[in-house]
């Protein structure tokens, strides 16, 4: 009955159900993201507690990195097989039950397993090919914005839930916030299933932007052969590869360095994680402004010259980062603004080009692959940054090694081909 209720206020008001279907979509986004944050809140507790290392915990970071970016292309065959709302609600459901489990763990495997492997995998089903597979599906226009949108959801969830889960570990312990998190996935079961649509067909409406209602292509490939089958038709292209590199440097200089490690590497200035923690929250804030700004401007411009300022100026202000640190509050304030307006910028005109050389119809599973590769690169960083501090005592070197690869990126983004030519190859 709520759904009908919703279905045909949207019609009364001439609200389109996408843009329903966007804000269940963000809301999951931002739960998924926030809970894929919370190790780096509980690296200082579990050292404390379990004597377990920066490394160690980040290893766990760097699993749940892996796979959350290697689930991508294979969610996006599963969405087209058995439809975006099953997939995201078992992908909710298999989340709780590793958070269920968390707050028995006496061994560093158990974590591995509850937070690197069911965690990763179930967070990577709910990933930017989610929020692709939204925009394609259900808008002709306004396609940016959407992902813009849907991809800040990611800082966003940061902004919600880091102080917040901060605040109860600190008080009352990293159990409490668990048990934070498990009830926000509990509320949001629900809504996903009363709210949630696969396709604009379900409902009889078109495209937002269209006047065509469209039934879907029936998914007639091999869950596990056809995204790889379509890694191997992409692997051909070397916009692809240019894609998939600048995503690598994108993923070891995003959340991999600065979402796993910046609350440990403020706590060795002293400041204290609740602040730390808030530091990236405003990052959130900036970055829900930049990326969705960053939607619109893909709209309208060449996205090659977009990726080249964002990385450049990633690249600036990582190397400014300990530096920052060393100075004080205000320093890092300057960094947390001007880093979170350009924290996941480059996905809006990273998934332009993608569907542009390699069609709407492919462009989900082909994307799915250039975050495997951003994945890939924040894996390593996870771990290279924590072993490097265990090392040296220090978070400068790999903080200085993300901002020269950002240059890197740079240019590598201008020698991507003009987008449009390329789908003939496949």
């Amino acid at each position: 009955m709520g759904v009908n209720r919703v279905e045909t206020l949207a019609k009364r008001t001439k609200l389109h159900y996408g843009w329903i279907v966007v804000l269940v979509t963000f809301f999951t986004l931002i739960v998924s993201a926030g809970i894929r944050s919370v190790p780096s809140i509980f690296m200082l507790p579990f050292e404390k507690e379990f004597g377990w290392g920066r490394a160690d915990v980040s290893s766990v970071v760097s699993i749940n990195i892996f796979l959350y970016g290697l689930m991508g292309p294979f969610s996006a065959a599963l969405m087209e097989r058995f439809g975006t709302r099953r997939v995201v609600l078992i992908s909710l459901i298999c989340i709780a039950a590793s958070l269920s489990l968390t707050p028995m763990i006496t061994a560093l495997w158990q974590f591995d397993l509850l937070w690197g492997v069911v965690v990763g995998l179930g967070t990577g089903s709910l990933a930017n090919v989610l929020g692709i597979t939204i925009a394609n599906r259900w808008f002709a226009q306004n396609k940016g914005v959407v992902v813009g949108i849907l991809t800040a959801s990611a800082a966003t969830g940061q902004l919600l839930f880091l102080p917040l889960l901060a605040k109860i570990t600190v008080d009352v312990g990293w159990r409490y916030a668990i048990y934070t998190a498990i009830a926000v996935i509990a509320v949001l079961i629900p809504v996903v299933a009363i709210w949630m649509r696969n396709h604009p067909y379900d409902i009889g409406v078109a495209p937002y932007g269209s006047d065509q209602v469209v039934k879907p292509a029936v998914f007639k490939g091999n869950l596990f052969m056809t995204p790889l089958l379509t890694l191997r038709d992409a692997s051909k292209n070397k916009a692809f590869w240019l894609l998939a590199g600048t995503f690598f440097f994108c993923g070891f200089s995003t959340n991999g360095l600065i979402g796993t490690h910046l609350i440990p590497a403020c706590g060795d200035f002293g400041i204290p994680e609740v602040t730390a923690a808030g530091l990236l929250a405003l990052m959130g804030i900036f970055d829900l402004v930049g990326t969705t700004m960053s939607g619109w401007l893909t709209d309208r411009f060449d996205g090659r010259w977009l990726l080249f300022w964002y990385y450049g100026l990633r690249g600036i202000s990582l190397i400014f980062l300990p530096e920052a640190l060393g100075l004080g509050y205000t320093e890092l304030l300057i960094f947390a603004v001007f880093y979170g307006l350009d924290w996941i910028a480059t996905v809006p005109p990273t998934v332009k080009i993608a569907s542009d050389v390699f069609g709407k119809e492919k462009a989900g599973m082909v994307f799915g692959w250039i975050v495997v590769a951003h994945q890939l690169g924040a894996s390593f960083a996870a771990y290279e940054a924590g072993l490097l501090r265990d090392l040296l005592g220090s978070y400068s070197l790999p903080f200085l090694m993300a901002g020269f690869v950002c240059m890197i990126a740079a240019i590598m983004a201008v020698r991507i081909g003009r987008t449009g030519t390329a789908a003939r190859a496949l």
